[in-house]
C-alpha cells in the first residue's frame, strides 16, 4: 500500500473512533428501558449538533392558532328546516295518535289496528325530530340553544352578507379551557375581530381537531363560503410554567417529555428524559410545567438522541409539517 494513503486513513479513522461508543451503547441499551441515561462526551455532543438552554417563565394568557373555514350559510338553513320540518311532524303525528286514542276509547270509528299504526307513526316521527336534533347541536353546537327567533334573524344576516360564520379549527388539540370571547381573523393582511360563540362539538375527522364557531361582522365581500383563513384565539385564563422551543418537546406513549443534561464528570454530559406536561402552544415554543428553570433543556438535537436512547415517540417540531 502506498505511503501517501495513511494519512488518509487516520483521517477517516478519527470521526470513526468517535462514534463508536455512541453506536455500541445504543446497541447495547435494552429496548424496554427508555428512561435510561445517555452519556455523552463534549466532542461527541458538538459532533450530533447539541444545545441546551434554560427554561424561560411566563404567565399569561397564551394565544392559540387555528384555520378558520367560512361557512355556507346554505348548510345553516337546510339543517334548521329540517329541524323545524321533523318537529313539526313529530307533533301532528302525536296529536293524531291522541286523537285516535280517544275515538278508540270510546268506541267511535278507530279500530286498534289503526291506533297501533298511528302509535308507530309517531313514535318514527318523534325518533327523527331527535335524531335531527341531536345532528344539529354537534354541527352548529351553540345556536342549538338559541330560540327560533334569534335563528330566524341570523339566517336573515346571512342571507344579507351582513355577518359571517367561521368555524376555528385547532388542530390535533382538544381544548380544556375556556376562551375570549374576541378573536382575529386574518384576511388579506388585515386582522378582523370576530366573537367566539361557543364550542362545535363536531371534531373534523381528517384534522383530528377540536372546533369553536365564530360570528364575523362587516366581513369583506371577496370572503365567501369555503374561504379559509388564519385565526388567532385568545385563553381567557392565564397559565404559569415554563416556556421550551417545539424542538425540545417530544411525544411517547408515556406522555411528552424532554431531555435534561446534567453534568457527569470531566468533558462528560448525561441526558435524562424528564416527563412535563404541555400546558399551551406559544408561538413556536410551547408553556410546559414539570421543569424548573435551573434545568438545562436540550433544544437542539433531542431527535437524536433519542434515536440513540431508541425510544418510540415523536417530536412536536416533526408533527407541524404532518
Amino acid at each position: 500500500m502506498a505511503t501517501g494513503y495513511i494519512p488518509a486513513l487516520m483521517r477517516l479513522a478519527a470521526p470513526i473512533a468517535l462514534w463508536l461508543p455512541l453506536v455500541v451503547a445504543a446497541a447495547e441499551a435494552p429496548e424496554t428501558e427508555p428512561a435510561a441515561a445517555l452519556a455523552l462526551t463534549a466532542a461527541q455532543q458538538r459532533a450530533v449538533g447539541i444545545a441546551v438552554a434554560h427554561p424561560l417563565p411566563l404567565s399569561a394568557a397564551p394565544q392559540i392558532e387555528a384555520y378558520g373555514t367560512v361557512l355556507d350559510p346554505a348548510a345553516l338553513a337546510a339543517d334548521l328546516g329540517r329541524l323545524e320540518s321533523t318537529q313539526a311532524a313529530a307533533g301532528a303525528a302525536s296529536a293524531d295518535r291522541a286523537r285516535l286514542e280517544r275515538l278508540y276509547r270510546a268506541g267511535e270509528q278507530a279500530s286498534l289496528k289503526v291506533l297501533q299504526a298511528s302509535q308507530a307513526q309517531a313514535a318514527e316521527a318523534a325518533a327523527q325530530a331527535r335524531a335531527a336534533a341531536v345532528s344539529f347541536s354537534l354541527q352548529w353546537g351553540p345556536l342549538a340553544g338559541w330560540s327560533a327567533q334569534r335563528e330566524r334573524a341570523l339566517l336573515a344576516a346571512l342571507s344579507k352578507g351582513q355577518v359571517m360564520l367561521l368555524r376555528a379549527d385547532v388542530p390535533a388539540q382538544h381544548l380544556s379551557s375556556e376562551l375570549s370571547r374576541r378573536a382575529l381573523v386574518e384576511v388579506d393582511g388585515a386582522s378582523l375581530v370576530a366573537q367566539v360563540l361557543g364550542p362545535l362539538p363536531r371534531t373534523d375527522a381528517q384534522a383530528q381537531s377540536s372546533g369553536w364557531l365564530l360570528q364575523l361582522e362587516h366581513a369583506p365581500v371577496g370572503l365567501g363560503p369555503g374561504a379559509r383563513t388564519q385565526v388567532h384565539l385568545q385563553a381567557s385564563m392565564a397559565l404559569s410554567g415554563l416556556l421550551v422551543p417545539a424542538a425540545a418537546l417530544l411525544f411517547a406513549e408515556q406522555g411528552a417529555y424532554v431531555y435534561r443534561q446534567t453534568a457527569g464528570g470531566t468533558d462528560t454530559f448525561h441526558y435524562d428524559a424528564v416527563a412535563v406536561r404541555p400546558l399551551a402552544r406559544v408561538g413556536s415554543a410551547w408553556l410546559v410545567a414539570g421543569l424548573t428553570r435551573s434545568d438545562a433543556v436540550v433544544v437542539q438535537g433531542a431527535g437524536v438522541l433519542w434515536s440513540l436512547q431508541g425510544i418510540s415517540s415523536f417530536s412536536a417540531a416533526e408533527a407541524e409539517h404532518d
